[in-house]
C-alpha cells in the first residue's frame, strides 16, 4: 500500500474513532457523587471517553442537562445515537461493551454479590447522604452523626469487611478494582470529609480506594474546582 493510501485509511480510522467516542457528561466533581462513579469507571478500566461537566444548580443547569437527556439529572453516557442515564445503567452499559475488561469480578459468586451491595447503594443510604452530603474540598470532623447515618455507616463497614475477608483478599472488594469500588469511592470521600472512624483494616481499604490513579484523578478535579454550592 502506497503512503498516500495508507494516510487515508488512518484517516478514516482515525475520523471513525473520532465518531465513536463515549461522552459523559457530569456534574461538578466536588459535589456529584453519582457522576464520579462512572467516570471512575471509565478511567479505571481506560475507556476513552470525553467529558462534559455541567455546574449544578445554576439558572441554566436545567437547560444545559435537557441538551443531552429528558431524564434532568446527571451523569449521563453518550454512545453515538444512544443516550444512557442512571449511574449504575451505565455502569451495567460500560461492562456489556467492554467485557473483555473485567469491569465486574469473573467468578459468579463474587460478581452477583458485587452487584447486590452496588444496588444497594444505588437505593439505600438515604440516611448518609442527607446527613453527610459529598464535599470532597472541605473537612466537617463529627458533623452529619445522625442515628440514621450511623445505621448507614454501620451497615456499610458490614459490606466493606464481609467483601473484604470473602472476596478482597484485604485488597480491593473483591480482589482487583472494580465498579464496586467505584461505587463505594463518594462514600470513601464522605468517611474523609466527616472524619468518621473506621476499624484499621477498613481506613486501610479506603486509603487504597482514594490512593487509586482514577480516584485520585477525580479528586484532583475536585479540588481544582472552585464553585461553592450551598445546597450540596
Amino acid at each position: 500500500m502506497q503512503n498516500t493510501e495508507l494516510d487515508a485509511v488512518l484517516s478514516q480510522t482515525l475520523e471513525k474513532a473520532r465518531r465513536n467516542i463515549l461522552t459523559l457528561v457530569i456534574g461538578n466533581k466536588n459535589y456529584s457523587s453519582w457522576s464520579m462513579r462512572p467516570w471512575v469507571v471509565l478511567t479505571a478500566f481506560d475507556i476513552p471517553f470525553q467529558e462534559v461537566r455541567i455546574c449544578l444548580d445554576q439558572p441554566d443547569t436545567d437547560t444545559n442537562i435537557a441538551e443531552y437527556s429528558a431524564a434532568g439529572r446527571v451523569p449521563v453516557l453518550i454512545d453515538g445515537q444512544l443516550t444512557v442515564w442512571d449511574s449504575l445503567a451505565i455502569c451495567e452499559y460500560l461492562a456489556e461493551q467492554c467485557s473483555e475488561r473485567a469491569l465486574w469480578p469473573k467468578e459468579t459468586a463474587a460478581r452477583a454479590v458485587a452487584r447486590s451491595i452496588c444496588a444497594e447503594m444505588h437505593s439505600g443510604f438515604g440516611g448518609l447522604r442527607s446527613a453527610m452530603s459529598m464535599d470532597i474540598r472541605a473537612s466537617y470532623p463529627g458533623r452529619g452523626r445522625t442515628p440514621e447515618a450511623q445505621g448507614d455507616i454501620g451497615r456499610i463497614c458490614e459490606i466493606w469487611e464481609d467483601c473484604l475477608s470473602k472476596f478482597g483478599h484485604h485488597e480491593f472488594l473483591f480482589g482487583d478494582f472494580s465498579i464496586a469500588d467505584a461505587y463505594f469511592a463518594p462514600v470513601v470521600m464522605r468517611f474523609r470529609t466527616y472524619q468518621v472512624s473506621l476499624a484499621p483494616a477498613l481506613q486501610a481499604y479506603c486509603d487504597r480506594v482514594a490512593a487509586h490513579p482514577a480516584v485520585a484523578s477525580w479528586i484532583a478535579g475536585a479540588l481544582a474546582e472552585t464553585e461553592v454550592l450551598p445546597d450540596h
